[in-house]
């Protein structure tokens, strides 16, 4: 039997939480996080803070957000047993520790030795600014930490620092090439394109990437920003990121599966004038998530927990379900699975809602910005 959730509840201040949805699954569904349209989660993103030391444009305000009271956040203890109940109980098989920043985390390294203790062959990556990234590679490596994702929109200082907020960009290279030293690869790298700041790099930084055996993903801007200044028009899509990109390059479909993966994967040859061979070695790849003109969510396999233990179905979703509150209240593993089963079961087809489409006239942004939700 399920837990009975009641209906779920949009967050303080929030609209209307959508159509009403049932509050537990059928007696009869399968084990593990499966929903109503035939999906099974295995990707765990899990964030282990809502703090953050840069402040993108595109993510939260100049001044930053409220933060979380300390103890509001799930503790290194309470974070390594929710981990243990979805790969044990759920059939999680991928964990990516996000934030916020988790390098502001103290107890990071512990965090991750403890996951790793208890699942010797999990996958564990982790989303990174890289800020602080060149101090503690090595000891992430150490602990269990099998790869890592570093945001980088700009390799031109003022750039970067229009971007974020923050005139870091030398500690961000410095966290990448740790990264790589560490043996945390394969080193993968975020940018999301800016129209009229840092969409003409676009090619130097693949060339960049592309020269240090990085791979990078451009990931279209989304409507997860603390401003809700997102608009359409001002974002660079995919179509025209593969524009961008074609001027010096020949993009060809990489043959591996994508298997449920949001980048959709690119083989990269340069592209040579006059050439009888005009597509000549690949290079490598790189990958372009586009979550709002050419999205994937009809095979979307992630699941989320929040910094504060809130189960979030869908990165778009206006409606969360409490783990943390539960645990604490002296809840079984069990208890705690059959909540965490329910409140997937209720998951949104596409982008919070039960159609797809950001163009939508009933979308509503999410409350949260993405640093708040966990990338």
């Amino acid at each position: 039997m399920s837990v009975q959730l009641g209906m779920p509840q949009p967050r303080e201040g929030s609209g209307p939480a959508g159509q009403p949805q049932p509050a537990t699954r059928p007696a009869d569904t399968p084990p593990g996080l499966l929903d109503r349209y035939g999906r099974r989660a295995t990707d765990m993103r899990l964030s282990l803070t809502d703090k953050c030391n840069l402040r993108c444009t595109y993510c939260m305000p100049a001044e930053g957000l409220e933060w979380l009271a300390k103890q509001a956040v799930m503790s290194a203890e309470e974070i390594v047993r929710i981990v243990r109940i979805g790969v044990d109980l759920l059939g999680v098989r991928e964990l990516r520790l996000t934030g916020g920043e988790p390098l502001v985390r103290a107890d990071l390294t512990s965090i991750i030795a403890a996951i790793r203790s208890n699942h010797p062959e999990l996958p564990i990556s982790m989303t990174t600014n890289g800020v602080g990234l060149d101090k503690k590679a090595a000891a992430l490596k150490a602990a269990g930490l099998t790869r890592i994702n570093v945001s980088l929109d700009s390799l031109h200082e003022e750039t970067f620092a229009k971007l974020t907020r923050r005139p870091f960009l030398d500690r961000v290279l410095a966290g990448v090439d740790a990264a790589w030293a560490a043996g945390l690869g394969p080193v993968k790298l975020n940018a999301v394109l800016m129209r009229g700041i840092n969409d003409a790099e676009s090619p130097s930084l693949l060339a960049w990437a592309l020269d240090r055996g990085y791979e990078l993903r451009f990931i279209e801007q989304m409507p997860l920003d603390a401003d809700h200044g997102w608009t359409r028009r001002n974002m660079i899509t995919a179509a025209e990121i593969r524009g961008l990109l074609s001027v010096d390059y020949v993009l060809s479909p990489d043959p591996r599966a994508r298997d449920g993966a949001p980048a959709e994967r690119f083989e990269v040859r340069r592209r040579v004038a006059g050439s009888a061979d005009p597509q000549g070695p690949v290079l490598g790849t790189v990958g372009i998530i586009a979550s709002v003109t050419e999205p994937f969510c009809s095979d979307c396999r992630r699941t989320r927990i929040t910094a504060e233990g809130k189960i979030m179905s869908c990165l778009f979703s206006r409606e969360e379900f409490d783990l943390l509150g539960l645990l604490r209240e002296g809840a079984t593993d069990q208890a705690l699975a059959e909540r965490w089963q329910d409140a997937m079961w209720v998951k949104p087809k596409a982008h919070g809602m039960d159609h797809v489409g950001l163009d939508a006239p009933d979308f509503v942004q999410p409350d949260r910005s993405m640093s708040a939700i966990g990338g």
